[in-house]
């Protein structure tokens, strides 16, 4: 027979929350210690400073103008298109990489930017882009 005490027995917990702190604090401290364990050997140096230099050199481009009555302008000079055909095929030689800017005026015949665009494009030129002015405020559209 098994008789009960009035007294009531308790049972034994294992707190967690404290186990969790001690082990943060481990955590932290091993941290702090490797990051320290870590010797750098420099040497101290004067290092030259650098300057951009600036480049003379104007980027190889052919921007053409094309008026209102289709006549053609190349860096403000005015051209033909057979002068112009061979200035670019000049240049084109000497630089396969070559772009050509076609900046036709808004009133512009399309039939005359488009003899332009492809007397380049005949001579072998892939970058070829039009160069137009965005429209100005309170312009019709």
């Amino acid at each position: 027979m098994h008789l009960g005490s009035p007294v009531k027995r308790k049972k034994a917990r294992i707190e967690i929350i404290p186990l969790i702190d001690v082990m943060f604090f481990l955590l932290a401290a091993f941290m702090m210690v490797s990051l320290t364990l870590q010797k750098l050997k420099t040497l101290r140096m004067d290092l030259p400073s650098s300057v951009a230099a600036k480049s003379d050199k104007k980027p190889d481009i052919v921007t053409v103008d094309i008026n209102r009555g289709g006549d053609l302008k190349v860096e403000g000079k005015p051209v033909t298109l057979l002068e112009l055909e061979d200035l670019v095929k000049k240049r084109f030689e000497a630089n396969t990489n070559l772009p050509v800017y076609l900046k036709p005026d808004q009133a512009t015949p399309y039939g005359r930017t488009i003899t332009v665009l492809d007397t380049v494009k005949a001579l072998g030129i892939t970058k070829v882009s039009f160069n137009i002015d965005p429209p100005k405020e309170g312009a019709a559209k």
